[in-house]
């Protein structure tokens, strides 16, 4: 197996706006759409249409949301062993898209909420056989710990996509993880500092490595990304393209990213190929829909 992915799926209940409504204001929207999405799940469909051999854990709704999530998983080639019915109702995550393909969203747990320590524990097996674990903040806290002493018991290299930002995240356990990739705004919120230029960036970046990060990587949109380490500074420039949505851009850099990782590629080439999956994701409306196929993106 190459990647494990411990996290979150939800539906996405996109609409495409003119632009946002102020308060009190009720507007007309030219288009919705809705489709399988979630931080976790965009992470495994990505590096799994790359050809990735992936496992998903993750805990769906006790409602024919989850099935169809299920059913998606299995159209994507993801191995659906270790993916739970839970109790309570799909996470959904209602997204605003502007004309200018800003997005904006809302994320309700749902199921999520259920993917507990003890069912990390009771796929363990399954995980220690993986070359590379991605995690993200769409499930509890305490869940996102246990992974990491897992992995790091069996010497696996963790991915920590701290999206949505959670102040409250454990730095002790950060520095547990390989890979730390936050987004510039992800950075302003687990830093407190500045961030909008790319010198911002980089001090607050700076803080994090001072603090243990072994591998930082922020993804800044059409400023490109930086990667980090104690000893490297490096900034890999963006695409020039006409972003049509941006939803699910940071997820399909993380799975393109451990896609190639795990192959074997530098860390260098792999955010470069990264870099030019998600711009071509962006091309395209929808999030897992929008993430091209491997073959697709060789003719790129």
């Amino acid at each position: 197996m190459d990647i494990a992915v411990v996290g979150s799926n939800m539906v996405d209940l996109i609409t495409y706006l003119e632009r946002m409504p102020e308060e009190g204001e009720t507007l007309e929207a030219p288009e919705f759409e809705m489709g399988c999405g979630g931080k976790g799940a965009n992470q495994a469909v990505a590096a799994a249409r790359l050809g990735s051999d992936v496992l998903m854990v993750t805990k769906v709704g006790n409602d024919l949301f989850g099935q169809n999530t299920i059913e998606n998983f299995k159209n994507n080639g993801i191995r659906t062993e270790a993916i739970e019915v839970g109790t309570k109702t799909s996470g959904v995550a209602p997204i605003f898209v502007d004309p200018h393909a800003k997005n904006r969203i809302l994320i309700i747990q749902g199921a999520n909420s259920e993917l507990t320590p003890a069912m990390v524990e009771s796929y363990k097996e399954q995980l220690k056989e993986a070359k590379l674990i991605i995690l993200q903040l769409e499930i509890p806290l305490e869940s996102i710990y246990k992974t990491i002493d897992v992995a790091n018991e069996f010497d696996i290299p963790v991915l920590l996509n701290p999206a949505p930002a959670n102040p409250a995240l454990s730095m002790e356990y950060v520095q547990k993880c390989t890979y730390f990739a936050p987004n510039e705004s992800e950075l302003g919120i687990l830093t407190n500092m500045p961030v909008t230029t790319v010198e911002e960036i980089q001090v607050a970046a700076q803080t994090l490595i001072d603090q243990g990060v072994q591998h930082l990587i922020v993804t800044m949109g059409e400023k490109g990304v930086l990667w980090m380490t104690e000893k490297h500074v490096q900034v890999i420039e963006a695409q020039k393209i006409k972003a049509v949505d941006t939803t699910g851009a940071g997820d399909s850099f993380i799975g393109c990213f451990a896609h190639y990782v795990t192959k074997g590629a530098s860390i260098e080439t792999a955010l470069e190929k990264a870099n030019l999956y998600a711009a071509q994701a962006v091309q395209k409306r929808g999030t897992q829909l929008s993430y091209p196929t491997k073959e697709e993106f060789l003719h790129y």
